[in-house]
């Protein structure tokens, strides 16, 4: 293991110097086909309110779940419930967990589920934390439960609401958070609403959050009020 993580350390490092160069065009284009609403509600738009505060032109706190594919000395893939495929660096200040306990990057094995937290650019996540969960946590069965409408190229995005939309609320408004409450906000809304990527957390003027999500036709927006429970979704 010390030679997979010195390696990982490495690669991590190069691949930040390139993530640096060229996140913004990463980002624009595969959030322009990730669904047929790019108009309204792209990862790097400034929103309908023509240059809110959580409009993008970089990485920014988030994660995803899914289940490990395949590992390598500089992190792994996994693939979500929704079918969405999804590349994660790990560094040398990657943690790991196997549920509540710490492990170490020899816990992440190919068909391991796991939830990953970190920095997303597009669907490339920087782990800052991996949790190994129990299996069969994440699966399909759960993402369709849900709602979850698996995204699918040239189908037309999906247009509901859930739950409880914060009142006055408008896309572009907010401001992007990170640490402990984009964190908490991102496994709230990857629990009620598995298989897509949370590309970004904004928290608005009520003091709720808006998790912004890809890799689907819908959900698109997930409501988290203050004490991080999902409360609405569009």
């Amino acid at each position: 293991m010390p030679s997979r993580k010195l390696t990982r350390s490495i690669v991590a490092g190069a691949a930040a110097i390139a993530v640096a160069g060229g996140s913004y065009g990463i980002v624009s284009a595969t959030s322009s086909s990730a669904s047929t609403a790019a108009s309204s509600s792209p990862a790097a738009s400034s929103g309908s309110g023509g240059g809110g505060s959580n409009a993008r032109s970089g990485p920014a706190a988030g994660g995803s779940s899914g289940t490990v594919g395949s590992v390598s000395t500089s992190g792994f893939t996994m693939t979500t419930s929704a079918g969405q495929k999804v590349t994660v660096d790990e560094a040398s200040a990657t943690t790991y967990q196997k549920g509540t306990s710490p492990a170490s990057a020899s816990a992440i094995t190919t068909g391991e589920s796991v939830l990953v937290l970190g920095t997303v650019n597009s669907t490339t996540i920087t782990a800052t934390q991996v949790t190994v969960q129990p299996t069969g946590s994440e699966g399909s069965a759960a993402s369709s439960a849900a709602g979850v409408v698996p995204f699918q190229q040239g189908a037309p995005s999906t247009s509901k609401q859930a739950g409880q939309i914060p009142a006055n609320y408008s896309q572009g408004s907010g401001t992007i958070v990170s640490g402990t409450a984009a964190s908490k906000a991102t496994e709230a809304a990857l629990a009620a609403y598995p298989g897509g990527v949370v590309d970004r957390v904004v928290k608005l003027s009520n003091g709720e959050y808006e998790v912004h999500y890809i890799g689907v036709n819908w959900p698109h927006h997930i409501f988290v009020n203050q004490d991080f429970k999902v409360v609405g979704a569009d």
